[in-house]
C-alpha cells in the first residue's frame, strides 16, 4: 500500500539547511531568553522599550511581555500576568515554535504541517485588538490591564 501524499508530507525530513536554520532559531531563543532572565527590563536600558507606548503612551496587546517574562523566568507568576495578561497565551506560541525548532534541529523530521482555520485567525486578530482597546480604558477595571 503507497502512502498518499498527505502522510508523505507528515513525514518529511528537514535538509540539512533546514537543520541548521532551526537549531540556529532556537539556540538564539535561549540566548534570549537567558538575557530576559538575566537583566531587569524595568531597570535596564539593554532591552528595548515598546516605541508604541513610549510614542503615544497607549499599550500595545503586547506591552509588558519582556517584563514578564522577566517575572515569569524568576517564578513571580502574578507579577508576570500584571505585566500582560496574554501572557499564558504567549508562552503557548513561543513554547510551541521553540520546540518545533528544537525538533527539527535534533531528530531532521518535519512536524506535520497543520492547517488554521481563517475563523480562527480573525478571531485571534479580534482579540488581540480588543485586549489592547480594553487595556487602555483610562477606569476601573480595566486600568488593571495597562502594563
Amino acid at each position: 500500500m503507497n502512502p498518499s501524499p498527505e502522510q508523505d508530507k507528515d513525514a518529511a525530513t528537514a535538509t540539512s539547511a533546514e537543520r541548521i536554520i532551526a537549531g540556529g532559531g532556537a539556540l538564539a531563543v535561549t540566548a534570549g531568553a537567558i538575557v530576559v532572565w538575566a537583566v531587569d527590563p524595568a531597570n535596564s536600558s539593554l532591552l528595548p522599550k515598546c516605541p508604541l507606548i513610549a510614542a503615544t503612551g497607549f499599550a500595545c496587546p503586547g506591552c509588558g511581555l519582556t517584563r514578564g517574562f522577566h517575572a515569569l523566568f524568576h517564578g513571580d507568576i502574578y507579577t508576570a500576568l500584571d505585566f500582560n495578561a496574554l501572557i499564558p497565551l504567549f508562552i503557548l506560541l513561543f513554547g510551541f515554535f521553540y520546540i518545533t525548532m528544537g525538533w527539527v534541529a535534533v531528530t531532521g523530521k518535519v512536524f506535520p504541517r497543520w492547517s488554521i482555520s481563517l475563523p480562527f485567525i480573525w478571531g485571534m486578530l479580534v482579540m488581540m485588538l480588543l485586549f489592547g482597546f480594553l487595556r487602555n480604558l483610562p477606569f476601573h477595571p480595566f486600568t488593571f490591564l495597562y502594563p
